[in-house]
Order: C-alpha cells, then sequence, then structure tokens
C-alpha cells in the first residue's frame, strides 16, 4: 500500500524550513521514527538512526514523527529543547494529536516505519532494533533500488538550529562533595563534561574535552557523552556516562578518567554478578553510593544495577528488566525507566524516581530487597494532583532527594518541585509554592531534573532547561540563580 500522507495540516515540523510530502522523498529510502522525548527506548535508537543518516546521506531520509505520551510533551518548545539535548539532525513532526500514528497503525514506542523509494510502505519495526542489523536491511534495501534504476540520490534542505550559549547545557544532576570545604559536582550533560563548583557556584574545574566521545585519559584529553548523574567520593567523582552506556571514575587527585563498567555499548538486562568491565550497561541515569557499593539507575534496561568498588563486579539489585510498576521482591519487580537516585539517612533505604511511571519508589537494602511504591499507579497515570499518596500524582519526575522526613522531587515534566511527607503521607507543591524569584530577571522554571537538599534552609534545583541551578531558601522563601 502507499504511504499515507505525512505533510499534513497541523502538526510542526522542526529543522527543515518546510513540510516534506511523501511524493517530494520519492526515489529514496525513508524511515520514520515514531517517538517521544522522554521514551528511554527512543532515545537509544538515535545513535542507530546518525549511523543511517551519516552511511546514506543522500539515498535516506530520516524523518522523526514525535507522537507524544505525557502532557508536558505536547508542548512545541519542550519537543524543540529534546531535539538541541540530543543533537537530533533530521526532520522533526511534532504531532500532538497523534495524527500520523493512527495513520501508520502504530501502537508502540519507538516504532520504525520504512518506506520504499516508490512510496509504498516496506514494513514496521516496534521496540528498539539491532542496529547493526537495521543498518544492514537498509543498505540491502537501498541497494535492490539502485540495480533496478529506481534510487534518486538528493540531499536533504536542512535548518539545524545553533545550541544555546552558555556555561551549562541542559545539564542533569548536581551532588556534593565531601571534605571540610564544601564543593559540588554537576554533570553538564550537554557539553559532555564534569563540572567542580565552589559553595557559591563559582567554577573550579572541568573533566573532559567538551566533544563526545568514550576515551580513558587525563583531564582534559578524556571524553564522555551526555553524562546525566554522578555521585562523590573523598577521592573520586563517579559517572553515570548515559550515552556511553558507562560509568566512569574521575580522579580527583590526577583528573584521569577511567572507565568501570560498561563497553560504550546499549546492554541487555543485568543479572548476576559479572566483571563490569566486560559487561554492557544500558544508559546510567544516576548513582549513589554506600561504602564500596555503587548503585546505578540503569533507565535502559528498568532496573538498579549495583557496583563493587573492591571486586570490580557488577550485578542487578533490582528489577526483572521488564517495563512496569510491581511491587515485592526487589529481583523480581518491575520499574519504568529508573533516574534519579537518592539514599535515606541511615543509608538503609534507596528512594529511587521512576519517571516513565511518575512514581516515586524505595528499595530496602537489606538481606531480601524489597521494592515498593510511594507515589504511581500506572504507565499512563500522571499529573498534578496533591494529596495522600494513594491520589498523589506527578509528571515524569527525574530527580529525588532526602530532607529529614521528607523527600523533595524535581517534578521534571510539571516543571516543579514536590514535597512528600513520609510521616504523613501527604503530597504537597513545595512550600507550598510561595517562593519568590530575587533575580534581577525573572524566569519560570522549565523541566528540572536534578535537585539536592544541602539542609533544611537550603535547597538546590538543577533548571535543566533553563541552563542553570537555583537556590532556594525557605527561611526567606526566596529563590534565585546559584550557577548559570
Amino acid at each position: 500500500m502507499n504511504a499515507p500522507e505525512i505533510a499534513r495540516p497541523g502538526p510542526e515540523w522542526f529543522n527543515v524550513p518546510a513540510p516534506l510530502p511523501i511524493a517530494s522523498l520519492k526515489g529514496r529510502v525513508v524511515v520514520l521514527d515514531f517517538w517521544t522525548e522522554g521514551c528511554i527506548n527512543c532515545i537509544q535508537i538515535i545513535p542507530t538512526l546518525k549511523r543511517i543518516e551519516d552511511q546514506f546521506p543522500n539515498e535516506v531520509v530520516v524523518i522523526g514523527v514525535h507522537s507524544p505520551k505525557f502532557a508536558n510533551e505536547k508542548n512545541a518548545a519542550s519537543v524543540k529543547d529534546a531535539i538541541q539535548r540530543y543533537s537530533i539532525r533530521h526532520p522533526i513532526i511534532h504531532d500532538p494529536a497523534m495524527t500520523i500514528w493512527r495513520a501508520y497503525g502504530v501502537q508502540a514506542w519507538p516504532t520504525l516505519v520504512v518506506i520504499g523509494s516508490d512510496g509504498e510502505l516496506v514494513g514496521a519495526i516496534p521496540g528498539e532494533p539491532d542496529a547493526d542489523k537495521l543498518i544492514a536491511a537498509i543498505a540491502n534495501l537501498v541497494g535492490k533500488y539502485k540495480d533496478a534504476g529506481a534510487l534518486k540520490p538528493a540531499r536533504l534542505d536542512l535548518q539545524i538550529p545553533s545550541a544555546p550559549e552558555g556555561r551549562f547545557l541542559f545539564p542533569g544532576k548536581l551532588k556534593p562533595m565531601p571534605g571540610a570545604h564544601k564543593r559540588w559536582a554537576l554533570a553538564d550533560g550537554g557539553h559532555h563534561q564534569i563540572v567542580l563548583l565552589d559553595d557559591c557556584g563559582k567554577e573550579l574545574a572541568r573533566y573532559g574535552s567538551g566533544a563526545a566521545g568514550f576515551k580513558n585519559g587525563p583531564q582534559r584529553a578524556a571524553s564522555f557523552n551526555h553524562p546525566q548523574g554522578l555521585i562523590a567520593s573523598d577521592d573520586a567523582i563517579f559517572v553515570a556516562d548515559t550515552e556511553n552506556h558507562a560509568v566512569r571514575r574521575i580522579d580527583l587527585a590526577s583528573g584521569e578518567v577511567t572507565t568501570l563498567a560498561g563497553i560504550g555499548k546499549r546492554g541487555l538486562p543485568l543479572g548476576s554478578a559479572a566483571p563490569g568491565k566486560t559487561t554492557a550497561l544500558a544508559s546510567p541515569w544516576d548513582l549513589e553510593k554506600k561504602g564500596d557499593q555503587l548503585f546505578i539507575a540503569n533507565a535502559g534496561t528498568h532496573q538498579i544495577g549495583v557496583f563493587e568498588l573492591k571486586t570490580g563486579e557488577v550485578a542487578r539489585l533490582a528489577g526483572s528488566g521488564a517495563e512496569g510498576l510491581d511491587d515485592g521482591r526487589a529481583a523480581s519487580a518491575s520499574m519504568a525507566q529508573p533516574s534519579g537516585l537518592a539514599l535515606s539517612a541511615g543509608a538503609e533505604t534507596l528512594f529511587l524516581a521512576d519517571c516513565e511511571s511518575s512514581a516515586i519508589r524505595a528499595i530496602t537494602l537489606a538481606r531480601d530487597p524489597q521494592l515498593m511504591t510511594i507515589i504511581g499507579a500506572g504507565l499512563f497515570d500522571f499529573g498534578w494532583v496533591n494529596g495522600d499518596f494513594r491520589k498523589a500524582r506527578l509528571q515524569h519526575s527525574l530527580g529525588v532527594t532526602v530532607e529529614g522526613n521528607r523527600l523533595l522531587v524535581a517534578d521534571t515534566y510539571n516543571s516543579a518541585i514536590r514535597e512528600i511527607d513520609l510521616s504523613k503521607h501527604e503530597v504537597s507543591d513545595f512550600d507550598g509554592g510561595r517562593f519568590t524569584c530575587v533575580d534581577p530577571l525573572c524566569i519560570p522554571m522549565r523541566e528540572p531534573a536534578g535537585i539536592f537538599a544541602d539542609s533544611a534552609a537550603r535547597i538546590l534545583l538543577v533548571d535543566t532547561g533553563n541552563h542553570r541551578v537555583d537556590e532556594y531558601l525557605p527561611a526567606t522563601n526566596t529563590y534565585q540563580t546559584w550557577a548559570r
């Protein structure tokens, strides 16, 4: 059958000057990528699509069809941020009404639909494909059309906007450094670097060349790829190097960067203990540390892993590998894209922001770990609802921190800070949402991804969409930009 039209009234297009009708693409193979910006499986396909674009720049046209799951993802400004965040260089159709999704009969994120050079549908691939097999199949298809004389190579007229300028670019998590003098480590994901800051937000050091890559070595020669999370010890910063699917270590004395776990490629679900250096991880998004154990939010396989610093082995702590919201024995329970971690004061409980289910969950770190849900009802249950735990709702929250007997949440897609009172079993807006901005120029919070309670008197929030870190002071009900 002929491919349904994609240049239809309503959807907004990015990275091209005008919509591209199917007829205008005849003579080339077209790959439609049905995705949504918060979906980890969709994010993990982006490097494969880049490989296709690089290998077949004139023969294949990749077009992303953004089909949003969450309410916030229907906002075109949020989609534009995601395009810049992930350096997407192919045309994107933002289709909040999901008209193209329905026309193609798509049922899952992500789904790739292949259209032949004659404008007819070739096939559809739901889920994450094997990258090498997909590229080989595309190469065979291109060769078939070339041999038949049906290929008319041409290069698209792309208009790629430049990235925002500033000290940070889509920063992720912020964590304190141990020691007498208070310092902070920030994952500057968009710049592929880790930044060391003093307690006033002044920059002390940067680690990483600034170019995306997977290279060990000296402080400014080593490279990361969109690191999102970290945790520090007395002598090192441990990095969740997200798009390298690895955990890295920065030696604070020498600046040397090494790899502890991961092989640079997306892995399968974690199981029993195995050597970290030969075990593939999947989009590690955050880290926590208890003694000689590093806890890993292995978002790509919906699991929490644990890396043993003494033995160099990595294993599953929680999550079967299935995407879901099932409680119980940690190893057999299910999660949905865990992306933020925080230990309780006594380190007996690991709290996690399970973002695709808009949930906050807890793992008891006992002999037989158990996983329980504090807030959250299901993969498609989200919103901005306060009240008791059963009815409260968040929206794709990426960050969580512990402050006394409460949790503070970076409620990402609600662009808000939410407060979870563990004793009262209630959720509210942080301090009633009454904070006053005291910056010379005040702008609304935009998709925060990290949060840390320095104390009850001071909260630091990574305001990711605004490329800054904000400081909240409950004593005066004020907030201001702390580092930008």
